[in-house]
């Protein structure tokens, strides 16, 4: 009976948690989970979603059809808000961009270009756009296209990323911008909200920390070696190439850095990586394949579900803020 009511109390307390990002989505928390390739699929997109956050399927570069029956299958799982993460450099693009307002998506996230050319189409059907930006200069640029958000990612992602720390790009697209800033990169806990908050985000976007819940779909030995993770594991591979991407080091990444720092030319350097990604996640090679993750594994020790991560970080976000007159 205790637990019960402390329970309650606990729902009371937190369900004040009200952003502009809450409420432009139509969730109940700010958080925001990564739309990562070969990872965000559709049990982790609902397991999210039915845990007050907004899920993401990530469509990669993966064909429409693929994308289509992620959509159909995250209906049949929650009733929640969620949203479909499109990298536009996909040859598929244009296709999936299709598909969100044919299966009544309402809200997407975009990265690796603009998204201008389907903004009206996405408008017109409703569809909320946040694009995932890693400069000044290209937030005010989807703002001005129409976007509803942008995420502020700084480099402390995992995965393809930009050079400024999250600590000093968020204030600075928030002071650039009239529109909602959700900070991503380097969040792992209740602190790291909080301090989002602190410097003008109106909610968090997460990845790592999601990979290693209850209904992510990647290999156990990803998992493991994310659990594993100190502070010091991440490398950055690509920074030659103009397309500097953060993975856990293993040894893909020393031969990759080893011949980076030679001279080696892209398409040597790409030969290396390629299929890389999915070889660590479903084929459980974290020793050759891309163990993509932020620098933030080294504070991620325990397994649980979408929910008990959610009810964790936001009973740890609350603690920290309240009183400081941010929530609505």
């Amino acid at each position: 009976m205790f637990h019960q009511n402390k329970k309650t109390k606990k729902e009371k307390e937190v369900v004040n948690m009200k952003t502009e990002v809450t409420e432009l989505l139509g969730i109940e928390y700010p958080i925001i989970q990564g739309g990562m390739a070969w990872v965000a699929e559709y049990h982790l997109a609902a397991g999210v979603s039915n845990a007050g956050g907004l899920g993401l399927i990530g469509a990669a570069s993966a064909p429409a059809d693929w994308v289509r029956e992620q959509i159909r299958e995250a209906k049949k799982l929650t009733d929640k808000p969620f949203g479909v993460n499109i990298m536009l450099m996909s040859p598929y693009a244009d296709d999936v961009a299709k598909v969100i307002v044919e299966e009544g998506v309402k809200v997407v996230t975009t990265g690796a270009g603009s998204p201008e050319k389907y903004m009206k189409m996405w408008k017109e059907a409703g569809v909320k756009v946040i694009p995932v930006v890693a400069s000044v200069a290209l937030a005010k640029r989807m703002e001005r296209c129409g976007a509803d958000a942008v995420v502020a990612e700084g480099t402390e992602a995992g995965g393809h990323i930009g050079e400024n720390t999250t600590m000093v790009l968020v204030p600075q697209v928030v002071d650039a911008v009239n529109i909602p800033v959700i900070a991503a990169g380097g969040i792992a806990d209740g602190r790291g909200i909080a301090a989002a908050f602190m410097l003008g985000a109106k909610g968090v976007q997460m990845g790592t920390h999601f990979v290693v819940t209850d209904e992510s779909q990647v290999h156990e030995n990803y998992k493991e070696r994310i659990i594993k993770a100190k502070d010091i594991d991440s490398r950055v591979t690509g920074r030659t190439t103009g397309h500097p991407v953060r993975a856990l080091r293993n040894d893909m990444t020393k031969k990759y850095l080893e011949l980076e720092n030679k001279g080696a030319g892209f398409e040597e350097l790409e030969l290396l990586t390629l299929g890389g990604l999915r070889k660590a996640v479903v084929e459980g090679d974290v020793k050759n394949g891309s163990v993509m993750a932020g620098q933030i594994a080294g504070m991620v020790k325990e397994r649980m579900s979408c929910r008990e991560l959610i009810d964790k970080l936001v009973s740890e976000t609350d603690a920290l803020i309240k009183g400081a007159g941010f929530y609505e």
